[in-house]
């Protein structure tokens, strides 16, 4: 007689699954908050009662039905070591869309002399619009995901997200570590001794818990005496409380979205891409997830997210084969879904964001830099690592424009008498606002182009610099408005026109020329000993 299967879907191996996952997520959010509130003087109750439950609950949902699936599998295959899909917000998008869409969108709504309040508002219609219109992506491209990786070369998907990784995930939260270097520094000690390092802690303590619980004591107790060098004021954290109650203030921020449309689909487009990799990897680990249901899963809670408020994406992270490793099965998820979720209505998370101090946080995302940036070379084949390397450069040009254009630090008087700044050459600012527009999809572009030329195909290479050169002149790319929105180069002003015309005229030059060397005896006698 056959006895019934039952999965052991809870082990104590999860508790350390659900600390990893959760202080993922928790600093996600962490940084979400900081960027709005401290680099953008965002109102802190908008973000905590009105963005932070509806991210929160895509979380839950996603995890929810993760945790659904390994059950299903564990049943199919009658294995107890399934591992759920670990599921969260997704780091380079949520940063990458604060620092590059919502900021950027606030502070261009109060200088249109919108009242700060309203223009937070409208701030966040956006940012659920935005959500409305990845979720909407990334539901369509579940379908086509895997002919999209054949199409675009590696080395631009990953170059292109290695750039996020370096200069908007890596760079900014060191500014934080050392803003009070020695818990900073002391917290990034651990996470790098532990996951980076791979040594246990005694009693085998989760090195990420260590590092925010050891930071937090360390804080609270040299702070007020003074030691760390900076002023000291207890300011008690609050609960933020907020229902996520599904809305249609999206409506309102649609059109305003679709200006970010270049940054946003990019993001979308990597999450797809990334959660095909993420799945392969389970798969390869021993789980053999439906790849679809993974895509569209991811795809529905960030949509989810965006109906209720939400202004985060969600995705499959990559580390399942090492939650795997560490025993956890399917409680992790089921755990971190309900602590995110519930956290985000009852206000605890928005309690713990205010209470760590971001230094003690800031180490977690190095990690994920760091790991973002070595996955991309160690991906892709040594002799493409010059297409990733030059994929950087975009988001480079990104991050300068988001510190150049901040008015705290140049005004915007000033800021644009040098965009309009005449002289023989295209004035500086105005090259770094053209080059960081539609950064993600620009360095995909660059990298793929590259990549070709690697492998010697220089038709191939030439058609991705013909589409790079039609977004450039419709200001999918290189836009030169600071914003970043898209328009008929003839109807900007003559000082700006000046980006669409030459950049595009730059791309389809270059195109016609590698055309022409393919002729070449030289070519020709490359690509044969290729082949």
């Amino acid at each position: 007689m056959e006895t019934t299967f039952k999965y052991k879907w809870f082990v104590k191996e999860d508790l350390n699954g659900f600390f990893g996952l959760m202080f993922d997520n928790v600093t996600v959010l962490s940084f979400l908050a900081g960027i709005m509130i401290f680099v953008f003087k965002f109102p802190a109750d908008i973000v905590y009662s009105k963005m932070f439950p509806g991210t929160a609950l895509g979380v839950l949902v996603g995890d929810m039905v993760y945790t659904v699936m390994a059950f299903r599998l564990a049943k199919k295959n009658k294995n107890h070591n399934v591992t759920a899909m670990p599921l969260g917000l997704d780091t380079p998008s949520t940063i990458g869309i604060a620092l590059t869409v919502l900021g950027p969108a606030f502070l261009y709504l109060k200088s249109k002399g919108m009242a700060e309040h309203d223009a937070a508002m409208m701030t966040w219609y956006i940012g659920m619009a935005t959500m409305i219109l990845i979720g909407i992506i990334k539901i369509l491209f579940s379908f086509i995901g895997s002919w999209v990786q054949k199409i675009v070369p590696q080395a631009g998907l990953l170059g292109s997200l290695a750039g996020i990784g370096l200069a908007l995930i890596g760079f900014t939260p060191l500014i934080d570590i050392f803003s009070l270097p020695i818990i900073g520094v002391m917290s990034l000690g651990l996470i790098i001794y532990t996951l980076v390092a791979k040594i246990q802690l005694p009693k085998n303590f989760p090195g990420v818990f260590a590092a925010v619980v050891f930071g937090t004591i360390i804080y609270y107790i040299l702070a007020p005496m003074g030691i760390l060098g900076v002023s000291f004021s207890f300011n008690a954290p609050q609960l933020h409380m907020g229902v996520p109650i599904p809305t249609l203030g999206f409506v309102q921020g649609f059109t305003e979205a679709l200006k970010y449309l270049p940054i946003a689909f990019p993001f979308a487009l990597l999450t797809i891409v990334g959660g095909i990799n993420v799945t392969e990897s389970a798969r390869v680990a021993g789980d053999d997830y439906n790849t679809k249901n993974i895509l569209l899963t991811e795809a529905g809670s960030t949509l989810i997210a965006g109906l209720f408020g939400g202004v985060a994406q969600t995705t499959p992270y990559i580390g399942q084969p090492a939650y795997k490793s560490m025993g956890s099965r399917a409680g992790y998820t089921l755990l971190t879904g309900l602590f995110i979720g519930l956290g985000g209505i009852f206000g605890y998370i928005s309690f713990i964001v205010e209470f760590i101090p971001r230094p003690v946080l800031a180490p977690i995302l190095i990690f994920v830099a760091l790991d973002i940036i070595t996955q991309s070379f160690k991906a892709t084949p040594s002799k493409y690592a010059p297409a990733v390397a030059f994929a950087f450069f975009p988001t480079i040009a990104r991050l300068l424009q988001i510190k150049l254009s901040n008015p705290d630090l140049v005004p915007v008087e000033k800021f644009n008498s040098f965009l309009m700044q005449p002289g023989k050459v295209i004035p500086e600012l105005l090259v770094i606002v053209a080059l960081g527009n539609g950064f993600i999809l620009t360095a995909m572009l660059w990298g793929a182009f590259i990549a070709k030329l690697i492998d010697k195909q220089l038709r191939a290479a030439s058609v991705f610099l013909v589409i790079t050169a039609f977004f450039t002149f419709f200001g999918i790319i290189h836009s030169a408005i600071p914003e970043g929105s898209m328009y008929f180069p003839w109807q900007l002003p003559q000082q700006l026109a000046i980006v669409p015309y030459q950049f595009t005229a730059a791309y389809l030059l270059l195109a016609v020329m590698f055309i022409a060397f393919s002729f070449s005896k030289e070519s020709i006698e490359e690509k044969h000993l290729i082949n």
